[in-house]
């Protein structure tokens, strides 16, 4: 599924940031709308409130599930999160392991889920640039869906452009076990832009 997003990062005070993201997933037609603000409460550890907007077409059902739904309405949720990620460097490898919690609101009903996500990332100097590859896993946890129901892998490269402006193209993968959802791979290309 090709995916893109445009981000924008901004600080705010010295310690306190403003992300506002948009993403489009083509084969599903699936807007998303996120704001972080992102609190760095001490040398390794970041607090982040933020909220999320998605909604599906009808047609982007059919494509999301295993056997069509017949859907007639477009699915929306809001969703409020906040998570703590606490990030360190060995040498040059960047190592961070964050932890949400996710208050889901959708049109049947508010459930609560748990992410867990480590990741890794590296530093390569390109030509006079700083090009930065780096890979996650995440797991997801939903006490209603069946427990832990959901990873997900990814892997990219973030790619200064110019000052402020970076590509990021990733590629990730997704194994559903909630019942009759697929399992989804994605190619989703990045503009970040940073005013840090």
């Amino acid at each position: 599924m090709p995916g893109g997003f445009l981000g924008v990062l901004v600080p705010v005070q010295d310690r306190v940031g403003l992300n506002v993201y948009g993403f489009f997933y083509g084969n599903v037609e699936a807007p998303v709308a996120q704001v972080d603000v992102p609190i760095r409460a001490t040398k390794f550890l970041t607090i982040t409130p933020s909220y999320l907007y998605y909604e599906v077409p009808p047609s982007g059902l059919d494509k999301a599930f295993e056997h069509p739904l017949g859907a007639t309405d477009t699915f929306e949720e809001n969703q409020f999160r906040i998570d703590g990620t606490v990030k360190f460097s060995v040498h040059k490898l960047e190592i961070s392991d964050r932890n949400m919690y996710v208050r889901r609101f959708r049109p049947t009903d508010e459930i609560n889920r748990y992410r867990h996500r480590i990741g890794i990332a590296l530093p390569i100097a390109v030509n006079g640039r700083v090009w930065k590859a780096f890979a996650t896993y995440e797991a997801f946890y939903e006490r209603q869906n069946g427990g832990w129901n959901r990873n997900r892998l990814a892997a990219g490269v973030t790619l200064p452009l110019q000052k402020h402006v970076s590509f990021q193209p990733t590629y990730i993968w997704e194994n559903n076990r909630v019942r009759g959802l697929n399992d989804i791979s994605y190619l989703q290309f990045g503009l970040i832009v940073s005013k840090k």
